[in-house]
């Protein structure tokens, strides 16, 4: 089919619409649930076929204007022109169809979406840099939809407006270095500076990390410190791989981020993985933290546990915690924050690769009552087969599941649920990415 129109019945896992014409799929890129669409083929195959939308004859009721002028051409959102209800509702339907579809399970009850801010929510962003002459000189944004290409970006609703309100100034910076074609990547991290002293306001920090491939010049860093004195953002050099990240201007720059419910302050270096939504991180540790229900003198897991994001609020809930993370340099980390926030008596980090771990390996880190689990995108499949099984003393008592991949957690659930005897008894999602089709969920299991 050439051009032909469709009628659209869902949104898949990225977002796009989903027909069905004399029984193939097709997936349109820009249709929204209940539209009626004229489709233009952009490949067809046997059994399915992608298209873009051309024109739409009846559009849906959950189709807005989407907010930024970029929209389409830069591949930083794909859902603004759905309404912040749809989008959630499709990530709900994406999670639980990859946990029927791959996973074989279906979990008793729903819990309610975690959402937040749907705009200036990133707090984390990797912006690319290039010099492009044909454009105009240097380009910095978020590459374009299904391309290598830089976006040209004037403004982005999505980063916090101090930072889109430079994405200009930052363009000029960058055109007027001797380095301008040696510096691929400008990472944004935002945090907090804690106050030096009880009860002083906690300022916001925002730090630019800029990737260098060859050292700036003398005029080079004249005009580095002077950017970030007049736009009041601190600048950290990167060399080379991640650990070797510098603060740049000022010398002692630091980085925050605190939870309050749970009188914590993790400090973190601006490339450690901290959650893009800090908004959305603290309802998300709270909903953890309530469906994991740890008591006093539990000895709770944390697996992949990072910085500690969810191991000190458990400790902090009176619970005993072992956080096992494959990173020795978060293991260190780990250990400071938790000596930083009162906690080393109840929170301990091991070191462990848990892509290979066994059953002997997770019964090394003792008897254990709860276990939360938040693995990258590849899962934690070996986690989930090594657990104890439902069977006896050992078993946990809940397990809470922090997920980035629906596909990874349905297959890790059916392990859960099939091998080691778990219930499935609650999911949802967490909108960390509005805007986009990433999906973000959370899930318990229980004797």
């Amino acid at each position: 089919m050439m051009s032909t129109s469709v009628t659209i019945e869902s949104l898949d896992q990225e977002g796009r619409g989903v027909a069905r014409v004399a029984g193939k799929a097709v997936f349109v890129e820009g249709a929204l649930p209940g539209e009626h669409v004229r489709i233009e083929t952009l490949k067809a195959k046997p059994s399915f076929e992608v298209a873009r939308v051309a024109a739409i004859l009846r559009p849906g009721a959950s189709r807005v204007t989407p907010r930024c002028p970029h929209f389409g051409v830069c591949g930083g959102c794909s859902l603004q022109h759905a309404d912040p209800a749809l989008q959630v509702a499709a990530k709900q339907r994406t999670l639980e169809d990859a946990l029927e579809r791959i996973g074989r399970v279906r979990p008793e009850t729903l819990v309610p979406p975690i959402a937040g801010p749907a705009w200036r929510y990133r707090h984390r962003a990797r912006l690319s840099v290039r010099h492009v002459a044909k454009k105009g000189g240097v380009l910095v944004g978020f590459h374009e939809r299904k391309s290598r290409y830089v976006a040209d970006m004037r403004e982005c609703h999505v980063l916090p407006k101090r930072i889109s309100d430079l994405l200009p100034a930052m363009r000029a910076l960058v055109a007027s270095l001797t380095i301008r074609d040696r510096l691929p990547q400008i990472e944004l991290a935002v945090g907090e500076r804690l106050p030096a002293v009880d009860g002083a306001a906690v300022a916001t920090v925002y730090a630019l990390v800029l990737r260098v491939l060859d050292l700036p010049s003398t005029t080079d860093e004249a005009k580095l410190v002077a950017f970030a004195d007049m736009h009041g953002v601190e600048l950290w050099l990167q060399p080379g791989g991640p650990g070797t990240v510098t603060p740049f201007h000022p010398r002692h720059a630091t980085l925050a981020y605190t939870l309050p419910e749970f009188d914590i302050a993790i400090p973190f270096a601006p490339t450690d993985f901290t959650q893009v939504n800090a908004a959305v991180n603290r309802v998300l540790v709270r909903r953890a933290i309530a469906l994991l229900a740890p008591i006093p003198g539990d000895r709770v897991v944390d697996f992949f546990c990072g910085l500690g994001n969810f191991s000190l609020p458990i400790a902090r809930r009176g619970a005993h915690v072992i956080g096992v993370e494959g990173n020795a340099a978060l293991v260190k980390r780990a250990t400071e924050n938790a000596i930083r926030n009162g906690l080393a008596d109840r929170a301990s980090f091991v070191g462990a690769n848990l892509f290979t771990a066994t059953r002997e390996t997770i019964a090394s880190l003792g008897p254990l009552d709860r276990a939360l689990i938040d693995p990258p995108r590849e899962g934690a499949v070996e986690v989930a087969k090594a657990l104890p099984r439902n069977d006896g003393e050992a078993a946990l008592k809940r397990i809470v599941y922090v997920s980035c991949n629906p596909a990874t957690l349905a297959r890790d659930a059916a392990v859960l649920v099939n091998d080691r005897g778990y219930r499935l008894t609650a999911a949802g999602v967490v909108n960390m990415f509005p805007h986009t089709a990433h999906v973000e969920s959370i899930a318990v299991f229980e004797p």
